[in-house]
């Protein structure tokens, strides 16, 4: 790509050194970008491919095999480096980054409802308007097994029968299912758990895994180490389910969300977001903030926004809906959420009021 294209492609010379967050694109003979990367020590990441090359796995040799040309763009701030890695492997899908390439390596857990007999399984597709509820996406199906057969195995439901004809099956016999198998009331309590399990996945109810934390102290209290790294194996995989729950809820509710993050003592770069998306940035100086200035721009930025409100977050949405949760979570920006009614006002006060308290750094982080 050439310089002052979309993406602003540059190889600049005296700052490759330095210390900031940076993009690289690493293209092959043909032109085509095949990796991109982000680092904060450029030349320390650029040279780690090429030095000590036998103790590098297949992938990066074949890698640095191909590269015949690299791009490299400084950014403000981490939070735009990861962002804009992370655009250009969704639009360029490059060969190397295989996790971001697949839409496989994300799944949903859905919960089939219009039975006596409740089921619920991992799957890769969400159907609209079946009748079922799914939870997701996430993007490691191997935590989702894991989350799951742990949730199954604690509670007895492992039941390794396909029909359900009033007999037994054979993880029965071994303790790991309670007997929906066999009918009766055992079915009434399975389809309980089960609405635990949704109610946890929801976030509504956290009991199924505070009750897994009671058996985890129980068993090491007992000297039973290996029972209770199981259960908190298990605790860690239901908690990433959790957390991910968290970044959809906070993504779909479709916040319109001011940030600011200090870039030096008196220089600053402000943030407008929505959903998934950056919509406006801007570096300036605390000498020439005009606040009433900012506060009007802001409203015309989100009013003008056309992204379609409680949306649920789609594969393609995720891995930046979840850049966007670490970075506001994380210390190194403020920031402030503007409820709609403010965008309907005609005067900009409450919303000049909330950017001086987040320039004082005071963050009125508002629901």
């Amino acid at each position: 790509m050439e310089e002052g294209s979309d993406y602003n492609f540059a190889k600049r010379k005296g700052t490759f050194a330095s210390l900031h967050p940076w993009v690289y694109i690493m293209k092959d003979s043909q032109g085509m970008i095949i990796y991109v990367g982000k680092a904060k020590n450029l030349k320390r990441r650029v040279q780690s491919y090429f030095q000590q090359s036998k103790n590098h796995p297949q992938k990066i040799i074949k890698l640095v095999h191909n590269i015949k040309d690299f791009d490299y763009i400084l950014t403000d701030t981490e939070f735009e480096a990861f962002m804009l890695e992370c655009k250009l492997i969704r639009e360029r899908k490059p060969l190397f980054n295989k996790m971001m390439k697949s839409p496989q390596a994300y799944n949903y857990i859905v919960f089939e409802m219009n039975q006596s007999f409740r089921t619920f399984e991992i799957t890769s597709t969400k159907h609209e308007r079946d009748g079922r509820i799914y939870f997701g996406p996430y993007p490691s199906k191997n935590r989702v097994e894991q989350a799951i057969f742990g949730i199954k195995e604690s509670f007895k439901i492992l039941c390794s029968s396909n029909k359900k004809s009033n007999s037994p099956c054979l993880n029965y016999s071994l303790g790991l299912c309670m007997g929906m198998c066999r009918g009766g009331p055992a079915i009434k309590e399975y389809n309980k758990i089960l609405d635990n399990i949704i109610s946890l996945l929801s976030g509504r109810d956290m009991s199924i895994l505070e009750e897994m934390k009671k058996r985890m102290a129980a068993a090491s209290e007992n000297f039973d180490f290996e029972t209770a790294a199981k259960y908190r194996d298990r605790i860690e995989a239901i908690s990433f389910l959790i957390k991910k729950g968290k970044v959809l809820d906070f993504t779909e509710k479709n916040k319109n969300i001011v940030v600011l993050e200090n870039l030096s003592e008196e220089t600053y770069k402000l943030f407008l977001i929505k959903r998934h998306q950056i919509l406006f940035s801007e570096k300036f100086t605390a000498e020439n903030v005009a606040v009433e200035e900012h506060a009007t721009r802001i409203k015309n930025y989100f009013k003008q926004d056309v992204l379609s409100p409680n949306r649920e977050v789609s594969k393609d949405e995720i891995d930046q809906a979840q850049i966007i949760y670490r970075y506001l979570k994380g210390s190194h920006c403020s920031y402030f959420v503007i409820p709609e009614k403010w965008l309907l006002k005609k005067t900009n006060a409450s919303l000049e009021k909330a950017l001086i308290k987040l320039l004082n750094h005071k963050s009125p982080q508002l629901s």
